[in-house]
Parts: C-alpha cells; sequence; structure tokens
C-alpha cells in the first residue's frame, strides 16, 4: 500500500516538472514567415500545428492569409446579419421571416418572401466576384481595391496598416469562432443559454 501511494506522488510530481524543449518544423517557419507576418500574435506566435506550411512557400503562404481573410469578411458580415435579424430588423415586407436557419425553409411564407432567395444567391454571386484581386496588383493578400479606391490607405504608414491588417485579421477569426458557435448551438436548441434568443 506503501509503494503504491509513493509512486503516486512521484507520478504527481513529474506532471509538475518541465517538458523538454523538442524541435518542431513551426520554428523554421516561424523563422520564415512569422518575424515578417502581420498575423503571428501572442501569445501562439505563428501558430501551424498541421505543417501546412513546411516546405516554406511564401506563395502557398499568402493564398493561405488570402482565403484566411475572404473567410473573416464573409463571417464578420455572417455575426452581423444573424444579429441584425435576432433583433428583429427585417426588410419592408419580409418582418414575418424567421431568424436563423429557420430562415432557409421559409414554410407558409408568401412566394414574393419566398423569391428572396434568388436574391440571396445573387448577392453570394455579387461578393464572389467582387472580392478578387482582378488586375494582379494587390499590394498584400486580400487587397480587393484593384485600384479602384484608396480611401488614403497608401498615404498611411505602413506600422498604421500594419496594425489595421491585424485588427481586421482578428476580428475575422473572432467572426468565424462566432458564427460556428451561434450555428451548433442553435441546431442544439441552446441558444438562450448563452444569452442569444432561440430561433
Amino acid at each position: 500500500m506503501k509503494t503504491i501511494i509513493i509512486a503516486s506522488l512521484i507520478a504527481s510530481a513529474a506532471a509538475f516538472a518541465p517538458a523538454p524543449k523538442t524541435s518542431s518544423s513551426v520554428a523554421l517557419n516561424d523563422a520564415k514567415f512569422g518575424s515578417t507576418d502581420f498575423g503571428a500574435m501572442a501569445p501562439l506566435g505563428f501558430f501551424d500545428p498541421l505543417n501546412l506550411l513546411q516546405d516554406e512557400d511564401p506563395a502557398y503562404f499568402d493564398h493561405l492569409r488570402e482565403v484566411e481573410i475572404r473567410h473573416g469578411r464573409c463571417a464578420m458580415l455572417a455575426v452581423t446579419g444573424w444579429l441584425t435579424t435576432a433583433a428583429g430588423i427585417r426588410l419592408p415586407g419580409m418582418e414575418d421571416t424567421p431568424f436563423g436557419f429557420k430562415a432557409l425553409v421559409m414554410e407558409g411564407l408568401p412566394s414574393e418572401i419566398r423569391g428572396t432567395l434568388p436574391l440571396t444567391l445573387f448577392s453570394v454571386l455579387f461578393f464572389t466576384i467582387a472580392m478578387t484581386d482582378t488586375n494582379g496588383d494587390g499590394a498584400f493578400p486580400g487587397d480587393y481595391r484593384n485600384g479602384l479606391i484608396d480611401f488614403g490607405w497608401d498615404a498611411k504608414p505602413k506600422e498604421w496598416q500594419d496594425r489595421k491588417r491585424a485588427v481586421e485579421l482578428n476580428n475575422g477569426r473572432a467572426a468565424q469562432m462566432g458564427i460556428l458557435g451561434i450555428m451548433v448551438h442553435e441546431q442544439l436548441g441552446n441558444l438562450n443559454d448563452i444569452g442569444l434568443p432561440q430561433p
């Protein structure tokens, strides 16, 4: 009995011992991309647990960053749209339309309201076309200005631009997790438990 107690004490003490240092390809990728990337945030720094950038290809990294920014922008729109409709704000004539996944079913609604589905699909197509670097002169991944608008962006210092890009990237990351959480909890039926209205 005493040996079991001593063995458990040693095992529990070993749980608090520092872990041995191991090298990984994340460190190599951190040296390649992390020192110059504005998206490497504390406490993780440059985070590549699946070793997607093990070949350290800058073109592939730029592609992944553009996809992340694009998904983040769509997720920010999704969260805003969900919260707006959950607050009861509707377009004129669509006051009876439910929100959340129930809006996709549209059972019992007049045909003119069900006709908004093609409008929604057209909006998705429009944003897909609009969110493209058509002439290839984007200053960074996700720069879809296409030489048309500036709003003073180019006149700002690089530190300011990097800070704004990092804010957009972090807001997009949070929105992706937010809309995923809303969708999961809506299907579980416990949105009220996290402070949101259940459709």
